[in-house]
């Protein structure tokens, strides 16, 4: 039992090192909070050619392949705190094998928000549904997801003033 415990409850963990080690493979400096009490997994640095430093604070979520296959790529209760320009989302889905990059602009559109029960005002998603050959990535987040998505961290600082 305490093995199991021990392996759910540090996956979450696990899967932002992995997301800030992708980051860092691709030439970002990363800078990692000590308390995630702001929705801030990280920070992204990046000077443009002028020199001028730009931040994007991101939140990591991921969902390990030990879930029900329909909620392999639904992400839920989460907290979305002041949608901006400079804030994106990284989730991962282990089942699904992927991830998706969101700026938070688009997730507070795209995103349920809980109207009742004890997640009242917090968020949740669907990036991917389940078929009868594996989970399938939903083609509305397909600008989004894998390599697309990871590639749209640089473009989203480029954009940045």
């Amino acid at each position: 039992m305490r093995g199991t415990f021990r392996s759910s409850g540090s996956f979450g963990k696990r899967q932002e090192f992995v997301a800030i080690s992708e980051l860092l493979r691709r030439g970002f400096d990363v800078y990692l909070t000590l308390v995630d009490d702001q929705g801030i997994d990280c920070v992204i640095r990046r000077e443009d050619p002028s020199g001028h430093p730009k931040y994007l604070d991101v939140q990591v979520k991921a969902r390990s392949k030990d879930v029900a296959p329909r909620d392999a790529a639904f992400f839920s209760a989460f907290e979305l705190r002041n949608p901006r320009p400079n804030y994106l989302f990284m989730f991962y889905s282990e089942a699904a094998g992927t991830w998706w990059a969101l700026p938070s602009l688009k997730l507070d559109e795209w995103a349920h928000r809980n109207k009742s029960g004890k997640n009242v005002g917090k968020r949740s998603i669907r990036l991917a549904n389940p078929s009868t050959t594996g989970i399938r990535p939903r083609p509305k987040f397909r600008d989004f997801e894998g390599e697309a998505g990871l590639r749209l961290i640089g473009t989203t600082l480029d954009s940045l003033p």
